[in-house]
């Protein structure tokens, strides 16, 4: 198989490596040599690397490496069977990309965006042949990353919806699907993870490093919500939580953090500048800075409010994304566990604690502040009238 790739940045590359060592003939393309020529050198280390854990060979090394060609112009692309864009996130830079390649490639041939925010439908109806238009939506770092999320638009062939899946599945990829809105599942569904957590700390309640240990102590989650923000980028996280938030007409529920906005503006962006909502030296946190939360102090009844409030936002969150069909339960869960690494789906997590114990704590916050932000999703309280709990097998 014949597979384009139009940008060679981080995800764009990752994907390249995705695609060859399955096997494909991949085209990398960007308008920048020394772009390619930082991919190229990127795969080379990243391929030495696993041969010295003994992961693949020399063999497969020089195999996936062969399966690749690096190229500058666009009209290059126009045997593949499958092109995946993979560029910065602006609607008009996309539709033009696309625009020019519809001309030098097959009708039948696929063209896909990695978009984690943007609407499929409109960069879909910039082609004359929308119908072979879709979204394929790989994490990073997509090599080690196993969730790809597929995202049909509404003008996509159900024979392009099945060829996808079967190509993301050949890939060895965990592939869910998902309905054409905003955040798709996993940006949707997270955004409790962080704006909740910003919450509390605006309220006063904890500090950043009392939020992350509860989440990792008591929730079993890698990392902490301000551990993850700075890794991610106050940049990057705030656009997409901002995004979010108009793309849903201002839905109160993904409202932005003033604290992670003025970290943004002042450039604290997180690891890679080194101070964010923690100060890092040599790519960890700075303990002359923070000190580990002294956990004699820090008591039981606090953590686990703290677990408890962001926990049950985020299960509301992906009870009200089951409810209007963003994708099943299945994938839903399989889409936090495999994209963010959560320590388990949200749905089943609901299950556990009891959809009766859901509905409470949602209908407690809202009591407690009156705003739409708590309400509680339909789909829960239908399941706890009806004694019901989530089908996720």
């Amino acid at each position: 198989m014949k597979v384009a790739i139009i940008g060679a940045g981080t995800m764009g590359s990752g994907i390249t490596q995705v695609a060859a060592t399955a096997g494909c003939e991949v085209k990398l393309y960007d308008t920048k040599e020394e772009a390619l020529d930082k991919s190229k050198t990127k795969l080379e280390k990243v391929l030495a690397r696993l041969i010295e854990k003994g992961r693949i060979d020399l063999d497969e090394k020089n195999r996936i490496q062969s399966n690749i060609t690096y190229v500058t112009s666009l009209k290059d692309l126009g045997d593949a069977h499958l092109t995946i864009e993979a560029i910065v996130e602006n609607l008009d830079i996309k539709k033009q990309v696309f625009q020019e390649l519809q001309s030098l490639q097959s009708q039948d041939a696929i063209i896909a965006s990695n978009t984690s925010s943007l609407s499929i439908a409109s960069i879909a109806a910039s082609l004359e042949s929308s119908e072979r238009v879709i979204g394929i939506h790989f994490f990073n770092p997509a090599p080690l990353m196993p969730l790809v999320e597929i995202i049909p638009a509404v003008q996509t062939s159900d024979k392009v919806k099945n060829k996808v899946v079967e190509i993301i599945t050949n890939w060895k990829k965990v592939g869910v699907l998902a309905k054409d809105t905003p955040g798709f599942i996993v940006n949707r569904v997270a955004r409790p993870f962080y704006g909740e957590a910003l919450r509390i700390y605006e309220e006063g309640g904890a500090s950043f490093a009392e939020i992350d240990q509860a989440m990792k102590t008591l929730g079993g989650f890698r990392m902490g919500p301000f551990e993850l923000m700075d890794f991610i980028g106050n940049d990057v996280n705030y656009t997409v939580t901002e995004t979010v938030f108009k793309e849903f007409y201002y839905d109160p529920r993904y409202k932005p953090s003033f604290t992670q906005k003025r970290l943004s503006e002042a450039g604290y962006l997180g690891r890679k500048t080194e101070k964010g909502f923690y100060h890092y030296k040599n790519g960890k946190i700075d303990k002359n800075y923070h000190p580990k939360v002294d956990s004699e102090s820090f008591e039981d009844e606090k953590a686990n409010q703290i677990l408890d409030r962001i926990l049950v936002m985020l299960i509301n969150e992906a009870a009200d994304a089951l409810f209007l069909n963003i994708a099943t339960a299945k994938d839903i869960d399989l889409a936090m566990t495999k994209g963010v690494n959560y320590p388990k789906g949200l749905l089943s997590w609901a299950n556990e604690k009891g959809i009766n114990w859901c509905v409470e704590k949602m209908d407690a916050l809202y009591d407690e502040y009156h705003e739409d932000r708590y309400r509680c999703s339909p789909l829960l309280r239908k399941m706890k009238k009806l004694n019901k709990t989530f089908q996720v097998s």
